[in-house]
C-alpha cells in the first residue's frame, strides 16, 4: 500500500505524467476494453466481409437453380435428362452401365510371379 501511495504521489506532482497516464488509459479503454472498441470493430468488419461472400455464393446458387427450374418447366427433354443422370431411370428396352472414375491400386499385380 505504501508503494501505491508513493507512485500516486509522484503522478500527482508531475503534470506531463498525468496526461500520459490518462492518454494510455484512454487508448487502452477505447482500443481493447470497451464494447465498441477498435478491436471489436475490426472483428465486425471481418465478419461482414465473410457474410457478404456467403451471400454472393447463395445468390449465384439461386440464379443457377432458377435457370434450371425454368428449363425443367419449359423443356420435357431436360426432365428426361435429369431422370436418367441422377436417378438412373431408363426405358424398358435399355440397359444402364454405371462407370466409376475411381482408380484402384495395381500393387497386387506387381507382386505376382509366373512360372
Amino acid at each position: 500500500m505504501k508503494r501505491f501511495k508513493k507512485i500516486w504521489g509522484y503522478i500527482r506532482r508531475s503534470r506531463s505524467l498525468k496526461y500520459a497516464v490518462v492518454l494510455v488509459a484512454g487508448v487502452a479503454f477505447v482500443g481493447f476494453i470497451d464494447k465498441n472498441s477498435a478491436w471489436s470493430h475490426l472483428r465486425n468488419v471481418q465478419r461482414i466481409s465473410e457474410l457478404q461472400a456467403e451471400i454472393k455464393g447463395y445468390r449465384s446458387q439461386y440464379e443457377r437453380d432458377k435457370q434450371q427450374l425454368h428449363k425443367l418447366e419449359t423443356d420435357p427433354k431436360a426432365i428426361e435428362k435429369i431422370a436418367r443422370e441422377r436417378y438412373f431411370m431408363k426405358m424398358d428396352d435399355e440397359d444402364i452401365f454405371v462407370l466409376s472414375d475411381d482408380r484402384t491400386d495395381q500393387t497386387d499385380n506387381d507382386n505376382e510371379t509366373t512360372e
